[in-house]
C-alpha cells in the first residue's frame, strides 16, 4: 500500500490529526522510524556541518486501492530522505519523538544516530519505551549521551524484550556504565547485534562484557572496535566469546590488542564455527603474537573477511600466516596493508593466495613489498578469478614492473576498484594500462586510482587519455599529484575531458595540483558549467 509523507517539523496536533483515521491500519503494519542527523562538509567552508534527516512514510487510507504489486513492495517499508534545512528551520525536538511513538504500537525500528540534541534528554523517549515494546532495533549511536541518559536507557531495555539490535557506538559516557546499560540482558536474550564503536569503555567494562556474554546466545555480530582499554580485560572477553557459538562477526579494531591477545583469541577461535568476519586491524602490539599460535584460526573455516592491517605483522608472523590462510578456501576479503615488515618475508604467503578461488577484495598497499614479493603476487593473481578490488598502493616496486600484471589485468573480467596510488609508475607502465583498457579488458572497472604517480610524462597522459573512454562503468578517476609536486597541464588534458564526455557513470575526476594554462582553464570552465550536475571536477590545490 502507498504511504504519505509527513515533515519533521510537523507539530504533535498535525501528526495526531493525520493519523487518527488510520489509527487502525496502522496496528497492524510494522514501521521503522528514523530520524538522523548526518554530517555534510560544506563546500565553500570546508567543515562539517549537522543536517537533518527525517522523513516518515506513513499508511495513506486515501491510496489503498493502488496497484497490489505497489502494495507488496511498500507496504512495510519506511524511508528516510535527507534534505538540508534552511536558517528558518528549527532544529529537531526530542518531543517530536515522543509526540509519535504512542501511535506507533508495532513500531520495529528507532534510529535516532547523529542527534547531539538527544543528549540529555533521552529520558523523555525512554520513558515511552513500553509502548513500542515490539522494538527489534534501536540505534542511538553519536547522540552525546549523559550519564543520566545511559542510567535510563538501561531500565527502558526491560520493556523491549524483543530487542535484536543496539548500537550505542560514538557515545563517550557509555564507558564505566556498561552493567548499568545491559544488566537487564537476561537468558534467552534476543539480541543479535550488538555495537560499542569508540564508547571509551574501560577494563571494568570488558570484564563485564565477558560475563554477559555466555547470556547472549542469539549474538550475531560484536563490534567493540576503538577501545583501547579493553585489551587488558581480553582475557574475560575471550573467556564469554566461547559461548556465542552463533557468532558471524567479530570487530576489535584500535582495541589496545598485545602479543598475548592472539594466544587468547586462538583459544577461542574453535568454538566460533559460524564466523564470517574478523577485525583485529590498528593492533599495533599484535605484532609477533603469530608466531607461535595462528593454527586454531584455520578452524574458521567459513570465514570471509580478514582484517590484519596495521598490525606491525613480524616476519615470524607471515611465516605462521603462511600455513593457514591458504586454508581459508570461503576467504572474500583479505587486508594485510600498511604491515611493512612483509615486503622481503610474504614471497610465499602472496604465492599461496592462489589457493583462495573465493577472494574478491585483497588489499596490501604499504607494505614495501620487493620485486621478488610482488613477482609472487602478480602469478598468484592470475589465479583470483573473482577479484573485484585490487589494492597494491604505496608499493615503489610496483613501478616499471606493471607488466607482471599484465595477464591478471586481462583476465580480471571482475575488477571494479584498481589502486595504484605512489607506485612510482613510469610512462610505460601507464601505456601498458592503456593498450589492456584499448583491447576491451577491464570493462567492469568502475574506480581507478593512478595518483601520486609524478614521473609519468605528458606523452604517457596522453595514450592513457585517448582510451579512457573505453571504461563504460567507471565512477572515479584520480590522477592527482603529490602534495609537494605542482606542475604544467598538457594538451593531455583535452583528451580527458574529450572522454569523460563519453562515459555515462562518471562522477568525479580527482587531478589535484595539475596547473592549467588559460586556455584550458576556461574549457574546463565550459565543462563545468555544462555537467555540474553529475561530475565534480576536483583541482584544488592548484597554484
Amino acid at each position: 500500500m502507498a504511504l504519505q509523507r509527513m515533515a519533521l517539523h510537523s507539530s504533535p496536533k498535525e501528526i495526531l490529526e493525520n493519523r487518527r483515521q488510520q489509527d487502525v491500519l496502522l496496528r497492524k503494519t510494522s514501521f521503522n522510524l528514523t530520524m538522523s542527523q548526518t554530517r555534510k562538509k560544506s563546500s565553500s567552508e570546508g567543515e562539517t556541518k549537522p543536517w537533518t534527516s527525517f522523513v516518515n512514510r506513513f499508511l495513506s487510507s486515501s491510496k489503498l486501492r493502488s496497484s497490489k504489486a505497489k502494495s507488496r513492495k511498500e507496504s512495510n517499508d519506511l524511508e528516510t530522505t535527507d534534505f538540508q534545512p534552511s536558517d528558518e528551520t528549527q532544529k529537531p525536538a526530542p518531543l517530536d519523538t515522543v509526540a509519535l511513538l504512542p501511535f506507533l504500537p508495532d513500531l520495529e525500528k528507532l534510529d535516532i544516530s547523529w542527534n547531539d540534541f538527544v543528549g540529555g534528554t533521552l529520558p523523555l523517549i525512554t520513558e515511552q519505551m513500553h509502548l513500542v515494546n515490539k522494538l527489534k532495533s534501536l540505534r542511538l549511536g553519536s547522540c552525546r549521551l549523559t550519564t543520566d541518559d545511559v542510567r535510563a536507557l538501561g531500565e527502558a531495555l526491560k520493556a523491549i524484550p524483543d530487542l535484536e539490535e543496539l548500537n550505542l557506538s560514538w557515545n563517550s559516557k557509555v564507558g564505566g556504565n556498561v552493567p548499568l546499560i545491559l544488566q537487564e540482558f537476561q537468558a534467552g536474550s534476543k539480541i543479535r547485534m550488538l555495537e560499542l564503536v569508540d564508547c571509551a569503555l574501560t577494563s571494568e567494562d570488558g570484564t563485564f562484557m565477558g560475563q554477559l556474554l555466555p547470556v547472549l546466545q542469539s549474538l550475531e555480530v560484536l563490534d567493540l572496535s576503538m577501545n583501547r582499554n579493553i585489551g587488558g580485560s581480553l582475557n574475560s572477553i575471550a573467556q564469554g566469546l566461547k559461548s556465542t557459538s552463533s557468532l558471524k562477526v567479530l570487530k576489535l579494531q584500535s582495541c589496545g590488542l598485545s602479543q598475548k591477545s592472539v594466544t587468547l583469541l586462538d583459544a577461542v577461535f574453535r568454538y566460533l564455527s559460524e564466523l564470517r568476519k574478523l577485525d583485529l586491524s590498528c593492533n599495533k602490539e599484535l605484532g609477533g603474537g603469530f608466531e607461535d599460535s595462528p593454527a586454531q584460526l584455520a578452524t574458521l573455516e567459513h570465514l570471509e573477511v580478514l582484517d590484519l592491517h596495521q598490525c606491525s605483522l613480524t616476519a615470524g608472523d607471515v611465516v605462521s600466516l603462511t600455513q593457514v590462510i591458504p586454508l581459508l578456501s570461503h576467504l572474500q576479503e583479505l587486508d594485510l596493508s600498511a604491515n611493512q615488515k612483509m615486503g622481503s618475508s610474504s614471497e610465499n604467503l602472496l604465492s599461496r593466495l592462489r589457493f583462495l578461488p573465493a577472494l574478491k577484495s585483497l588489499l596490501i598497499s604499504n607494505c614495501a613489498l620487493e620485486r621478488e614479493t610482488f613477482t609472487a603476487l602478480a602469478e598468484a593473481s592470475i589465479h583470483l578469478p573473482a577479484l573485484e578490488v585490487f589494492n597494491l598502493s604505496w608499493n615503489k616496486c610496483v613501478g616499471g614492473n606493471l607488466k607482471l600484471l599484465l595477464e591478471t589485468l586481462k583476465l580480471s573480467t571482475s575488477l571494479q576498484v584498481l589502486r595504484l596510488s605512489s607506485c612510482s609508475l613510469v610512462t610505460e607502465d601507464v601505456a601498458l594500462l592503456a593498450s589492456v583498457i584499448q583491447t576491451g579488458h577491464l570493462a567492469r572497472l568502475q574506480k581507478l586510482d593512478l595518483s601520486y604517480n609524478d614521473s609519468v610524462c605528458d606523452a604517457g597522459w596522453a595514450i592513457f587519455c585517448q582510451n579512457l573512454w573505453l571504461l563504460k562503468e567507471l565512477t572515479e578517476l584520480d590522477i592527482s599529484l603529490r602534495p609537494s609536486t605542482f606542475r604544467d597541464c598538457g594538451q593531455w588534458f583535452r583528451h580527458l575531458l574529450c572522454s569523460v564526455t563519453r562515459l555515462p557513470e562518471i562522477t568525479e575526476i580527482g587531478m589535484k595540483r595539475w596547473i592549467l594554462p588559460p586556455s584550458l582553464e576556461e574549457e574546463l570552465e565550459c565543462f563545468d558549467r555544462d555537467h555540474r550536475s553529475s561530475i565534480r571536477f576536483d583541482h584544488g590545490g592548484c597554484q
